[in-house]
């Protein structure tokens, strides 16, 4: 958004909490946000750091007075943050000169729904990536727009494509915990499936390829399974195994076949099962309101179910062709609408 917002303005200024990569966007970092970051029950370890962080934040909003804050995603923090602006009178909803934006909306449709009125209450608006989030907040006074999903926009670039000859896919997502427990039944399910093929498996950081590296020494396929880094060039699979998260959208996008699996600690699944109300955890299927991935989750994740599974993916033409069509309509689905990308949304609410 960054790079497209200083491309249709260039006289925009951005300052932003985040990495490298906004940086290198045009951002003026005023903290790296992406060196130690930590999710789930791991933040309750840094619970002073991140009042600390909060607290800074809306001190430095109410010096500086911005014309906006863009909040991106990350609701626990940023809704903190929202709050705080408003109670300290620095948001326009309080009367003050900051409006306050929120780009990728938490997911209320699966969980914590009650959030949707404290947004109303300190927000200005809110642009969704999924077509049915708008409806999501028909009850409050909070104006929600759809603008299309990032992953389709003209300067991302899907990090996997569909190539029929290409190696099978085996993506255990981004989190140490569920990374430990889903690489080896994927490990295992490669190894059931007969396949000649060898495979390919994404890791986001050197942490995770760490972990990887010795899980793949202890199977007995693991001189055929290659680590690549996430970011760089596309990578071609025929089939996919992959974690819930991001990948599994991305794979879905690219039209690849496959299924989606997940496991975790029996309490956090409990917990999680507890909080999240939704027919599927893969996105794409949400969407789709059908299992283009069908899913296995905690003891349904068995070697033998995914292998049959990438079977059928790589032996059965019809299941190609229902995912590719599948992927048609979910593209169709997430395309951004007429009347403009989140770049423009943001220039809307600054009056450009």
């Amino acid at each position: 958004m960054v790079l497209e917002l200083r491309a249709k303005k260039p006289d925009v200024r951005v300052c932003a909490l985040g990495g490298p990569r906004l940086a290198a966007a045009g951002a003026q970092l005023l903290r790296d946000l992406t060196v130690g970051s930590t999710m789930g029950f791991a933040v309750l370890a840094k619970i002073s750091f991140y009042r600390a962080l909060i607290a800074e934040i809306v001190r430095w909003v109410g010096e500086h007075r911005p014309r906006a804050v863009c909040f991106v995603d990350s609701s626990g923090l940023n809704l903190r943050i929202a709050r705080g602006l408003f109670e300290r009178g620095f948001s326009a909803k309080a009367g003050g000169p900051t409006r306050t934006l929120y780009y990728i909306s938490p997911q209320v449709w699966a969980s914590r729904a009650g959030r949707r009125f404290a947004m109303a209450q300190h927000l200005d608006g809110v642009a969704a990536i999924f077509p049915f989030e708008p409806a999501v907040y028909a009850d409050t006074t909070l104006p929600v727009e759809f603008v299309g999903h990032p992953f389709l926009s003209d300067a991302y670039q899907l990090p996997v494509t569909f190539d029929a000859a290409g190696p099978i896919l085996l993506l255990p997502g981004s989190r140490r915990a569920v990374v430990k427990r889903v690489f080896p039944v994927l490990l295992e399910a490669f190894s059931r499936c007969g396949s000649e093929k060898n495979s390919v498996a994404l890791y986001p950081s050197e942490e995770i390829r760490a972990l990887l590296e010795q899980l793949k020494a202890r199977s007995p396929v693991g001189a055929r399974v290659e680590l690549r880094a996430g970011g760089g060039a596309a990578v071609g699979g025929a089939a996919v195994l992959t974690a819930s998260g991001t990948m599994s959208l991305e794979c879905a996008l690219a039209g690849i076949p496959g299924a989606l699996t997940y496991k975790t600690d029996p309490l956090t699944y409990f917990l999680g099962r507890m909080l999240v109300k939704v027919d599927y955890i893969g996105i794409a299927n949400l969407l789709l309101k059908e299992a283009m991935y069908p899913e296995f989750i905690q003891g349904a994740a068995t070697p033998a179910a995914l292998a049959a599974q990438l079977r059928e993916c790589l032996d059965d033409p019809a299941r190609l062709a229902r995912t590719r069509e599948q992927a048609a309509r979910l593209r169709e689905l997430l395309h951004a609408p007429t009347q403009g990308s989140a770049a423009d949304w943001v220039l809307r609410h600054l009056n450009y």
